[in-house]
């Protein structure tokens, strides 16, 4: 798909880069269906209506938790590491990038002012969850 990058290692997805030329005509999820974080994008045509609903409760077990950032302002570098701590890569994110972080590890330099959305599991339980390396 045109504007997306898939950071792999030996096979495990790592992460998506969805960057913000991205321009799609039709609804398309970046995601698999069966990913514990379902990231994709949804058109409608103008003058559509979206049926209310209510989304049911759910049972779902989750082993990890998974991010998606938006970069809304300033440019950054993310350091994307494999479950072992190993770098696997380096890529600069730049305003209207979207990056989702499903395996391994992060961290991230920061260049110019930057501003993050941050979307992700919760509840967020505290530094407790994360590991430092």
């Amino acid at each position: 798909m045109d504007n997306v990058e898939i950071v792999s290692f030996e096979g495990k997805i790592l992460a998506y880069i969805i960057r913000s030329e991205i321009n799609l005509d039709k609804t398309t999820f970046i995601t698999p269906k069966e990913s514990n974080l379902q990231v994709g994008f949804v058109v409608y045509s103008g003058g559509k209506e979206i049926p209310r609903h209510i989304h049911k409760p759910i049972k779902r077990n989750l082993d990890r938790t998974e991010e998606v950032l938006f970069i809304k302002k300033g440019r950054c570098e993310v350091d994307i590491y494999d479950e072992k701590k190993h770098l696997v890569a380096k890529k600069t994110l730049k305003r209207g990038d979207i990056i989702v972080l499903v395996g391994g590890g992060h961290g991230f330099n920061v260049f110019d002012d930057t501003v993050l959305m941050e979307i992700k599991q919760g509840p967020y339980t505290g530094l407790e969850e994360k590991e430092r390396f």
